[in-house]
């Protein structure tokens, strides 16, 4: 089993190629790695991310095919269906690093924000199971400055959201507290610059 600092390392290797672009995974179209794929899968690391299009990632971490347990929703929002789907590949394959990722300009984070300072406006029902989700760790942002625009609080938002997803896996479910106390499960937050294309692991990344 690969353990969480080694799962992490390979991340920010493959983070530095694609940044640099020198990608290396020749898995991602290797017809005899998909053939030993079908034996069974083993991911080293999950990664709860954002549906945003310009956030893949295995393409992100320079990852391929069977590498990373991927789950992706906006906002990288932790609801029951995400929480459940970390606790199976954490589980079932081992996976001891799971990741939060988020990203610069994130659009929900801004849906939140926006909303937060219209607050007699409703987003629509289905947007706003997303928005009710981020909206409790984005509105200490506005506790000294009510009118702050969005652009002005945008960076933190998106952090603070990213955090509070991240608490949200490490104390919500009682398997991965369990495997976290006892088996060496790591869950970091990590935010995706969309201009530079650098991961930052922000978030109880161990030095």
């Amino acid at each position: 089993m690969i353990t969480a600092s080694e799962a992490l390392q390979k991340l920010q290797t493959g983070n530095r190629r694609f940044a640099s672009d020198e990608c290396a995974s020749e898995s991602i179209t290797d017809a005899a790695h998909r053939v030993q794929l079908t034996r069974g899968q083993k991911p080293f690391a999950v990664i709860l991310g954002c549906s945003d299009s310009r956030v893949p990632a295995e393409l992100v971490f320079d990852q391929g095919l069977g590498d990373l347990f991927v789950i992706r929703v906006a906002g990288n929002v932790v609801a029951s269906s995400q929480l459940a789907s970390v606790e199976f590949a954490a589980e079932a394959f081992g996976t001891r690093l799971v990741v939060v990722l988020g990203h610069t300009r994130c659009g929900a984070v801004t849906a939140t924000l926006d909303a937060i300072r219209a607050s007699s406006d409703n987003p629509p029902p289905n947007l706003d199971s997303i928005v009710g989700r981020i909206r409790p760790s984005l509105e200490p942002l506005f506790a000294d400055d009510p009118d702050a625009p969005t652009d002005t609080v945008i960076d933190a938002a998106v952090r603070a959201n990213i955090r509070a997803s991240a608490e949200h896996l490490r104390h919500d479910s009682p398997i991965l507290k369990r495997l976290i106390e006892d088996d060496g499960l790591l869950v970091v937050g990590a935010e995706y610059d969309l201009g530079t294309g650098l991961v930052d692991f922000f978030d109880r990344t161990p030095s």
